[in-house]
């Protein structure tokens, strides 16, 4: 299985390079607004490409192709101020993936008691600018929807506005399914279940909705793993059941070792084929030992589900 512990997300500001020079301390302040949202970012396990303002179409080329090489998974394009959109589709265009509008203001309002006693317009216009993150907002949608590309929104403020934080961790949350499905390698092993038509799954639409990888495995090298488990993996893999589950007294030692002994074999076949998760259904048609197997497979399928490695019945 792919070992990117992480999902990555790219993050970028916008602005426009004309400003800096008429409105002192402006770049800094965006630039600040950005860090705000990468570190918070950071606290819901996620590895952030953040490449701050991004204020020309030269810069434009350069951060599509730098988040197309690191290969994020989501971004999230913070729109700081007015900016031009053509500082926004060649970012969002080359990386090819989902784009998360953030519109988000540093304060409810602007303090316009101090605004207005501020001498200089120039001054007044850098000051309303730090506010303008909606401003850019429509021109980015009209030109998103023209070009075809998906996106969605988050609109709130920059501090303290827990409904925005709860919509950027869930972004970031459903990027992470994404990712470890694209690498996820899957083990479906048997056959499909007679009659339930609702469930049978296409593996090539499951590949192509999905990505990863899916190994067809054979019921038979499950059994032949079984045979050769030794008591010692077996006492340890008791002694795991013991601390995991509360074993009722009526249950028979002789099932609990049977059931031990295929769960490490299903250890070892996850091992071997290096699977993140594992779909099975099996039949049979008389042989005792996948009979002896597959009736002993649900302890050891239960214990790879709480590793993270989830086990589903019937394929």
């Amino acid at each position: 299985m792919y070992k990117q512990s992480k999902v990555r997300i790219g993050l970028f500001g916008i602005g426009l390079q004309a400003y800096w020079d008429q409105f002192t301390g402006l770049k800094q302040r965006l630039t600040e607004y950005i860090e705000v949202v990468a570190k918070s970012m950071e606290t819901f396990d996620a590895e952030i490409v953040n490449l701050g303002l991004i204020d020309t179409p030269e810069k434009a080329f350069d951060a599509g192709l730098k988040f197309k090489q690191v290969d994020v998974d989501l971004i999230f394009l913070y729109a700081t101020t007015y900016a031009l959109s053509s500082t926004v589709l060649p970012v969002v265009r080359k990386a090819g993936v989902l784009v998360i509008v953030l519109n988000l203001a540093p304060q409810a309002s602007i303090d316009y008691k101090s605004f207005n006693s501020m001498e200089s317009r120039t001054a007044m216009t850098g000051e309303w600018l730090a506010y303008c993150s909606s401003c850019s907002v429509p021109e980015i949608a009209n030109v998103f929807r023209r070009s075809n590309i998906p996106f969605f929104q988050v609109t709130g403020l920059l501090y303290d506005d827990a409904h925005v934080w709860t919509q950027i961790q869930e972004w970031i949350q459903a990027a992470q399914v994404a990712r470890t499905m694209q690498y996820n390698r899957l083990g479906v092993m048997g056959n499909y279940y007679g009659g339930m038509l609702d469930i049978y799954t296409d593996l090539t639409l499951q590949c192509a909705t999905f990505g990863g990888h899916i190994e067809i495995l054979e019921v038979d090298e499950l059994s032949a793993l079984r045979t050769s488990v030794t008591d010692t993996e077996i006492e340890e893999k008791l002694t795991e059941i013991k601390t995991e589950f509360d074993v009722q007294d009526d249950c028979l030692a002789e099932e609990l070792h049977r059931a031990a002994k295929t769960a490490v074999a299903l250890d070892k076949l996850v091992d071997k084929y290096d699977l993140g998760s594992f779909a099975y259904y099996h039949k049979g048609t008389g042989n005792a030992e996948n009979e002896n197997t597959v009736t002993s497979v649900i302890l050891g399928n239960s214990l790879l589900t709480g590793k993270h490695v989830p086990v589903a019945e019937r394929i």
